[in-house]
């Protein structure tokens, strides 16, 4: 199992790779009330049932662990669980637990990716738009969810060509994701933006340097912080397509449009295919 997982399970918490290594100290306490929901979320298991032995198995190493999904696994004797954005796959006994990309040789897919894709596409549901801010052409072709970070310099750069997405027919939907963590200077710099009466303008300001004013108001900074971390964000930007889909990174605009338009091909051929059986 690999030392990254075994921090989640071990210490329930999960960093973007481009967080700063800030003492932990620096985050804002979530409460009695935010524990207690975390550790009894997840989905629900039936008694006896494979699920809840491999759930019990993972919560052994963590009675507050997070579980986003459990279910059949695509291999036989295992069940497959989603957490903090990584795919485990447990035994039906509870005994092994294996963590890794699961690839089916004959139809040349990652199944793991699958699934996370799954779970991406119901987690962004969570977020209205109104939440987010949109930097969108008249009629675009394809929507992307960007998960940012006013300081990250990719992000940045992302930023300064959104007119050139917006013309590759592309709408830019952000997300906040403060990667220095919650209750740090970063974090007020997002809510900053988020709170501010020209959202799209203080966004621009920020990632540019310039000052924007300290605000405080019911903002989804801390909500879509949490997403992103239950996604499996590893860096930012995250751009994840509408079919759920995480893009490596930051990807120039017409990188990303041909990266979407092959993602649109491959979702036109499967249902083509399906269509045929």
């Amino acid at each position: 199992m690999k030392p990254y997982l075994l921090a989640l399970l071990g210490a329930f918490s999960l960093s973007a790779c481009a967080q700063t290594d800030s003492p932990p100290a620096a985050a804002a306490d979530p409460g009695p009330a935010s524990q207690q929901a975390a550790a009894g979320s997840g989905p629900k298991v039936a008694p006896g049932s494979a699920d809840e032995r491999a759930r019990d198995a993972i919560r052994k190493l963590n009675k507050q662990i997070r579980i986003d999904h459990i279910g059949a696994a695509p291999i036989a004797g295992f069940r497959e669980a989603i957490v903090g954005g990584q795919t485990l796959y447990v035994s039906d006994d509870g005994r092994y637990m294996l963590q890794g990309s699961l690839y089916d040789m004959d139809a040349k897919r990652d199944l793991s990716e699958a699934s996370l894709a799954k779970l991406r596409r119901e987690l962004l549901k969570t977020i209205p738009v109104s939440d987010r801010i949109v930097f969108a052409p008249e009629n675009p072709k394809y929507t992307v969810s960007v998960f940012t970070d006013v300081e990250c310099g990719f992000c940045r750069k992302l930023h300064s060509q959104i007119a050139d997405y917006n013309r590759e027919g592309i709408a830019v939907q952000y997300l906040a994701f403060p990667r220095m963590g919650l209750g740090s200077p970063d974090f007020q710099k997002m809510v900053n933006v988020w709170c501010a009466s020209d959202r799209k303008q203080a966004l621009t300001d920020a990632k540019n340097d310039r000052k924007v004013p300290t605000r405080n108001c019911k903002n989804p900074v801390t909500m879509e912080y949490d997403v992103g971390q239950r996604i499996g964000l590893a860096g930012t930007p995250l751009i994840v397509a509408a079919d759920g889909t995480a893009m490596p990174g930051y990807m120039p605009p017409e990188d990303l449009r041909a990266a979407l338009d092959k993602l649109a091909a491959q979702s036109t051929g499967s249902a083509a295919a399906s269509g045929s059986r």
